[in-house]
């Protein structure tokens, strides 16, 4: 992993070696403090670390006070073109803001800005998006991932003429090969802690898909400090998603690995039903554990040897594993519950 700066956003450290950190970003309207919580609580209840919310006018600002104190989790408040937005923010309690430098106005805006993030140690992540480059920079590269780079830099360096170095950056497109791209650029241009994430994705399925592919490669790579998985979908799926992205790249333990088999001609248990209900019912899970559930004898065992726990089909009935050991023979109307038993006494 590559050893970025480290910021400190509420309770939590970013970059610097510290665990990658899985944030969401609510749906909910900032004004309305109960329904803003509710949803935070949500999210926090299947791991969400640090959260977004929208500021739109000064009121949703202000609400940030209310809302905090509610909450056990790092706020972050997001700022589009009015700087007073984000010393408002800022006054309320944000841990964090993200903004465009570029989309507030002049130069002595940003000032105002970083003066008041600096005098309470708020960081700002620079937020980049391929579809708002800078016109000079549309004009000069087009939409490409060093355009995006390049633009990100320039943020960079307005906050470093303010003596400002309190900074996270992300450079997110809706195209996965321009998002990767970008962000090795960037990684290679800058120690400061990226924000990792592919915008615009779309509905669960694809943009499952996408984020998996793009944050993942990035992952793997070694780069990457905290992630948004970005869904037209409930919240809470998009912080499922990020541990299973994290999880697969070997990047963070969190909740079930579940290993289960592709169907075949050999298989003689309903193994697609079984698997859904380990699924469903080990959801709330929060240990690392690794969980086989396999539907014949030909991988069956090997696999389930190397889990904690683990299910092997047969005819009708199954082998349930421990450690790699043969527990017992269950009939396969009582596999899920003997391994639901077993994964308890864990």
């Amino acid at each position: 992993m590559k050893k970025t700066k480290q910021i400190k956003v509420g309770n939590l450290t970013i970059g610097g070696g510290s665990p990658i950190v899985v944030q969401s970003m609510c749906n909910t309207d900032t004004r309305n403090v109960e329904a803003t919580v509710n949803q935070i609580k949500e999210l926090e209840s299947v791991g969400c670390e640090l959260i977004r919310v929208a500021v739109v006018d000064a009121d949703a600002a202000r609400a940030i006070y209310d809302i905090k104190k509610n909450i056990n989790i790092p706020l972050v408040a997001d700022i589009h073109f009015d700087y007073r937005l984000a010393i408002e923010a800022v006054n309320a309690g944000a841990d964090k803001i993200r903004l465009n430098p570029g989309n507030i106005g002049s130069e002595d805006r940003v000032k105002k800005v970083v003066d008041v993030c600096r005098s309470k140690n708020i960081p700002i992540r620079i937020g980049v998006n391929g579809g708002s480059l800078d016109k000079e920079l549309l004009a000069q590269y087009g939409v490409t991932p060093y355009a995006m780079m390049m633009s990100a830099m320039s943020h960079v360096e307005i906050l470093n003429r303010f003596d400002f170095d309190d900074i996270a950056i992300s450079i997110k497109a809706s195209d996965v090969n321009k998002t990767i791209k970008a962000y090795r650029l960037l990684s290679e241009k800058t120690d400061y802690p990226l924000h990792l994430g592919v915008t615009e994705t779309g509905t669960a399925f694809m943009g499952t898909v996408k984020s998996a592919i793009g944050i993942g490669s990035l992952l793997c790579d070694g780069i990457g400090d905290t992630l948004r998985v970005s869904l037209t979908a409930d919240p809470k799926e998009e912080v499922k998603v990020a541990y299973a992205i994290l999880k697969a790249c070997g990047k963070r333990e969190r909740g079930v690995n579940l290993v289960s088999c592709p169907t075949c001609g050999r298989c003689r248990i309903n193994l697609i039903d079984i698997a859904s209900q380990v699924e469903a019912r080990l959801q709330s899970e929060t240990r690392p554990l690794t969980v086989a559930v396999m539907g014949c004898a030909v991988n069956g065992p090997g696999e389930a040897r190397e889990a904690d726990v683990g299910i092997a089909g047969g005819d009708g009935e199954g082998l349930l594993f421990k450690k790699g050991e043969i527990v017992k023979k269950v009939p396969m109307d009582q596999l899920v519950d003997s391994l639901m038993e077993l994964i308890g006494q864990l």
